[in-house]
């Protein structure tokens, strides 16, 4: 049994830092990497391919909406033609930094709003998964366990990976809880471990009003920005391989 751990890294912007991603990157499998859009600028960028590529972690895009004050976390209308051109866009300035540095990229994952809006729409999901397929068909598309974004991958020839969040609450829908309510972000360590070997392991998850939610995980996602990150990326690892998953990332058919 195999699960990949993947983080949003290198959202950091000019003299503006966030995250510990030097701390946090040893953990991972998989670092999906800011575009320069809703954070992150091409030093930025590259430095973090660069790191990444050290620890033998697998890069991948991380493109969001270029909104710098709201971190790409608030919904902003998008004609799907207008959402195709952002991401390409966005893939276009990571995939040049990341042949300068020799580092192949392995995988999308849209961010925030952009990815919760493509879980709930299946026109944006399809326009997002058309820039991957047209900027490299080999690249695999991270999408929300349970959504149309993974049938919106395959539809555009692309490998799909599942997506479940250790650190978040869902709803009994599979969506995951809004932000702003009450235990959408969960910081406890032990928790997080524990929902996290039962996603892969049972392929469930309890919703925030007690039910269970079925899902099927090939990728586990940490949040760089929650409170005590290294620590929660450490953990989890261990906890994962101490109950018999091994962490690696996923590989395109």
């Amino acid at each position: 049994m195999t699960v990949d751990i993947n983080c949003d890294m290198g959202e950091s912007f000019g003299r503006w830092e966030l995250g510990s991603d030097a701390a946090v990157m040893p953990h991972l499998s998989s670092a999906n990497i800011a575009c320069g859009a809703h954070a992150g600028d091409p030093a930025v960028m590259r430095r973090t391919l660069h790191l990444a590529h050290q620890h033998g972690v697998a890069c991948g895009a991380h493109p969001g909406f270029a909104d710098l004050a709201g971190f790409g976390r608030r919904e902003i209308p998008i004609d799907p033609v207008e959402a195709c051109d952002l991401v390409l866009w966005q893939l276009g300035a990571l995939g040049a930094l990341a042949r300068a540095e020799g580092v192949p990229l392995r995988h999308v994952k849209a961010h925030g709003a952009l990815y919760n809006m493509a879980a709930r729409d299946g026109s944006l999901a399809n326009a997002i998964a058309r820039a991957v397929a047209a900027f490299d068909r080999t690249l695999i598309f991270f999408g929300l366990a349970g959504s149309g974004m993974l049938a919106a991958g395959r539809r555009n020839g692309l490998t799909v990976a599942s997506e479940g969040f250790a650190d978040r609450s869902y709803e009994s829908d599979g969506s995951l809880t809004p932000r702003g309510a009450p235990g959408a972000v969960i910081d406890d360590v032990e928790t997080v471990v524990a929902r996290a070997v039962r996603m892969v392991r049972d392929s469930r998850v309890t919703a925030r009003n007690g039910s269970n939610v079925i899902l099927n995980i090939d990728t586990l996602c940490l949040h760089g920005d929650t409170p005590g990150a290294p620590a929660l990326a450490r953990a989890l690892r261990c906890g994962l391989e101490a109950a018999g998953i091994r962490v690696e990332a996923p590989a395109a058919s």
